[in-house]
């Protein structure tokens, strides 16, 4: 225990209503129970105490003479700004544990927060040496799950990696096509069953090293061994080999059209031959990659990011990003703690235009994708009675759940993307309506279990409510972000709550239903698996764009006609900039892209 925190410690225990510098009555005994500690070490902390000017200890001299303690600063402001140093030494979880432990009852917390938000946002600062390093700051409330990326299942875990690593191709979304990335050129044959890719020159792994077919041919024979989650990618793969120091050269045993596209996903990104001659555990430490940023710190508490000076696509303008990952329960105090220069709201916009002045510039984006409730087709109950799926789905009413909960919200859903939703027909289903397709169901009373990711709890709370109104008896459990990937947490619900971005499109769409830790896929019966992933090979044989939409929609029908999901909504993200920053825009992952943002001094 620091002595600081003897210092919090013995005040909560006997500093109560006093006031700083007033004497209050303490046993030596006393005092060493508090800290745990014999009465020997007790004389010794306060001695430190003592010297650090924190506290003075007037012992009793004689019979019915009591010692006494004194105070001398006050506790909330103590630990304010004990708070602050840690953080200052980037030690930001132990400034909140510290802040959990011994500021009940104060508003050390708050305090700390309002200044932790003067640290956000642009910082032009000394950095390693370097002075005048422009630097963005922000926080998050959620950790990184996973920075390899054959494992990849999250959007913003997504987002990391392509900020560290790059892939052989990239996709232009606004251009609508695929672009060069570290492959200059590639082609196919005739069947799409043979790609070759041609490297270019001079670029260079974080660790100085220059990148060629070796790396290539480590990254997807890792990709698809077995555990990968990621492997579907590459079901269809025979070989992959290096047909020159720069050229790669992929066989599958089936057409696939989509080829180039797959090798534009997070999942295909780029690592070094064999690890750089790391074991899996130290490389992920710190791994290196061919990306415009480079880690340099990976904590739970924070990811740090420095400029890749001799990126080859263009030099970022930024020089650094340092990410802070606080507590989730602080995401719930207003604004507090949020970056002043950049800010993200999931909820009310005309709450969060309040808080900026009028030339800050506000940009939105409606995100490509759908938040929907998936049935756990493999357990048995009722999550596989279709009719009583079809019943629920009549009471959750997405034009309800939106107009209710509104915030993010902003389009009920009744398909994967925002523009299919629109061409649906809202209806609302009589209550007599839904009681007798319950009757038809059979349902008997049973209570189901819904496991959501915290983040999705005032859904999954609607839900409950909804579902109870007409009988049906929920059991809601929101799971943190070790409990959603629990296999044992998973395989318990009968239903969940999930969200999905189609940050590659059809790509995205693909891995949902085949991404070995995705619930869309976990959940899937074996049986109906087996007709997506044939729906999904046919898809890729079609050279043919209208074709391979129309295989990958029957999926989705089925799906939705069948009710084994349920859509809800679509959700819309709104950022607003501070006046001199430009350059900012969502990428497909739903993040702001870093590398493109600039700012005018």
């Amino acid at each position: 225990m620091l002595v600081a925190e003897r210092y919090v410690t013995l005040y909560n225990r006997f500093g109560g209503e006093a006031v700083v510098g007033e004497p209050v009555e303490a046993t030596l005994e006393a005092l060493s129970e508090a800290l745990f500690c014999t009465p020997r070490n007790a004389k010794l902390v306060l001695k430190k105490l003592e010297e650090d000017g924190l506290v003075g200890w007037l012992p009793g001299r004689g019979r019915g003479n009591r010692s006494h303690l004194v105070f001398k600063q006050n506790k909330e402001s103590f630990l304010v700004d004990l708070a602050m140093s840690k953080a200052e030494e980037g030690e930001y979880r132990t400034s909140f544990e510290l802040l959990s432990r011994y500021g009940e009852g104060t508003e050390a917390k708050e305090r700390f927060l309002s200044w932790l938000n003067g640290r956000f946002g642009y910082q032009k600062e000394t950095v390693r040496g370097l002075i005048g390093c422009d630097t963005l700051r922000f926080p998050v409330y959620r950790s990184i799950q996973t920075l390899d990326p054959a494992k990849v299942n999250y959007a913003f875990d997504s987002h990391m990696i392509r900020q560290i690593f790059d892939r052989l191709l990239s996709y232009d979304e606004h251009a609508g096509k695929i672009v060069p990335g570290l492959a200059h050129a590639w082609k196919t044959d005739s069947e799409g069953r043979e790609w070759t890719f041609y490297l270019r020159k001079g670029v260079m792994f974080h660790d100085g090293h220059e990148m060629t077919a070796d790396d290539v041919v480590f990254t997807f024979e890792r990709l698809r061994s077995s555990g990968m989650p990621n492997r579907w990618m590459l079901r269809h793969l025979v070989t992959v080999e290096a047909a020159g120091l720069r050229t790669v050269r992929f066989v599958l045993t089936r057409p696939n059209w989509m080829f180039d596209r797959y090798l534009c996903s997070s999942a295909g990104s780029i690592l070094p031959v064999n690890l750089n001659g790391l074991s899996e555990e130290l490389y992920w430490q710190r791994p290196v990659g061919t990306g415009p940023f480079q880690l340099m710190t990976l904590t739970e508490e924070r990811v740090e990011l420095a400029v890749n000076p001799g990126y080859y696509a263009e030099r970022p303008y930024l020089d650094g990003v340092d990410i802070i990952i606080l507590p989730e329960d602080c995401e719930q105090l207003s604004t507090i703690g949020l970056p002043a220069v950049m800010q993200t709201y999931d909820g009310d916009k005309s709450q969060a235009e309040e808080n900026y002045a009028e030339d800050w510039q506000g940009i939105a984006r409606l995100c490509n994708g759908s938040t929907m409730l998936t049935w756990n087709g493999n357990k048995k109950g009722w999550s596989q009675n279709e009719a009583f799926r079809k019943a629920v789905r009549l009471i959750l009413d997405p034009v309800a759940m939106q107009a209710e909960l509104g915030g993010e919200r902003v389009l009920p859903a009744y398909a994967l993307r925002p523009e299919d939703s629109l061409q649906f027909a809202q209806l609302k289903a009589p209550a007599a309506d839904i009681r007798q397709a319950l009757v038809r169901s059979g349902y008997d009373g049973a209570k189901l279990r819904l496991v959501v990711h915290e983040k999705y709890e005032r859904d999954g709370r609607w839900i409950a409510d909804r579902m109870g109104r007409f009988g049906i008896s929920v059991e809601l459990f929101p799971a943190d972000w070790t409990q959603v990937v629990d296999p044992a947490v998973i395989a318990s619900a009968d239903f969940t709550v999930n969200g999905v971005i189609l940050a590659e499109d059809e790509v995205c769409e693909i891995d949902m239903y085949e991404h070995e830790e995705c619930a869309s896929s976990t959940y899937l019966e074996s049986s109906l698996k087996q007709w997506i992933v044939g729906q999904i090979d046919k898809a890729l044989a079609s050279r043919d764009v209208a074709g391979r939409r129309s295989c990958l929609r029957d999926i989705e029908t089925r799906l939705r006609d069948e009710c084994h999901i349920i859509f809800l909504h679509h959700r819309r993200l709104n950022t607003y900039i501070h006046p001199s920053v430009r350059g900012a825009s969502f990428g497909s992952n739903g993040w702001i892209e870093f590398k493109q943002i600039w700012l005018e001094k």
